[in-house]
């Protein structure tokens, strides 16, 4: 029976990415996002932030149900909000809701698909951020969330062992609608940006689906709790005023 495959956030940009490349390498893939997936074999519009309601045990069926039953070999935990705003600005109200769907919901999809995911000798994969390192003003939501996410990555792979294998990608900056939408009207500020990477460029989307297909595949049981990076070596790069 073909091996099947959970991606959140499936309608965006590295969403999409992922669901083409999965498809291809063979994969059922259900897609999960409150966009229309078009792509997926199988899509849900659905609200993540409502896996962490008291009632998230019905999306979460409703996920499950969607795989018939088909092994669960990968869970992908891509969908993310960014709520900017500074301390002054940002409500408590917001910044909640960025760990509801970048964090919680993450935990309530990995507890819900855990039987699955261990019966298939199946594994997460987790899609962080640079943010969880090294930041700007404006992102304290954002970049406590993918931070947490993180941690849970580690966390869970020493909880879960053997069992299922859990990894997660950290990005730097990724050439999207929406990385170019804050861009609008500002291409030397883009430039800027890319060149700013030692790579002297932006990634892609289809290079994290790339690199999430590896982590996925096992072809290294051996790398659990990683967090890879994905970041065209800015990560390792030193900005000062001289």
């Amino acid at each position: 029976m073909t091996d099947a495959a959970i991606i959140t956030g499936s309608a965006g940009a590295i969403g999409k990415a992922l669901v083409a490349a999965f498809r291809e390498m063979g994969y059922f893939v259900v897609g999960v996002d409150r966009a229309d997936s078009p792509e997926a074999d199988a899509a849900l519009r659905l609200d993540l932030a409502e896996l962490a309601a008291p009632a998230g045990d019905a999306p979460t069926q409703a996920i499950l149900a969607a795989l018939g039953e088909r092994p669960l070999k990968v869970l992908i935990n891509n969908a993310a909000i960014q709520q900017l705003g500074s301390v002054e600005t940002l409500s408590v109200a917001e910044f909640r809701r960025t760990l509801d769907v970048n964090v919680t919901a993450a935990y309530a999809l990995v507890q819900a698909c855990l039987e699955r995911l261990s019966s298939a000798g199946g594994s997460v994969v987790n899609i962080g951020s640079i943010h969880a390192r090294q930041t700007k003003p404006a992102f304290a939501a954002y970049a406590t969330s993918k931070g947490a996410l993180e941690t849970m990555t580690r966390a869970l792979a020493v909880e879960l062992g053997s069992r299922v294998r859990v990894n997660a990608i950290s990005m730097a900056a990724i050439d999207t609608p929406m990385l170019r939408a804050g861009f609008e009207d500002q291409s030397q500020a883009y430039d800027a940006l890319a060149a700013c990477h030692p790579t002297g460029r932006i990634g892609t989307p289809a290079e994290v689906a790339r690199l999430a297909l590896f982590l996925a595949g096992g072809e290294v049981p051996f790398q659990n709790g990683a967090v890879v990076d994905l970041t065209g070596g800015i990560a390792g790069r030193l900005h000062d005023p001289v």
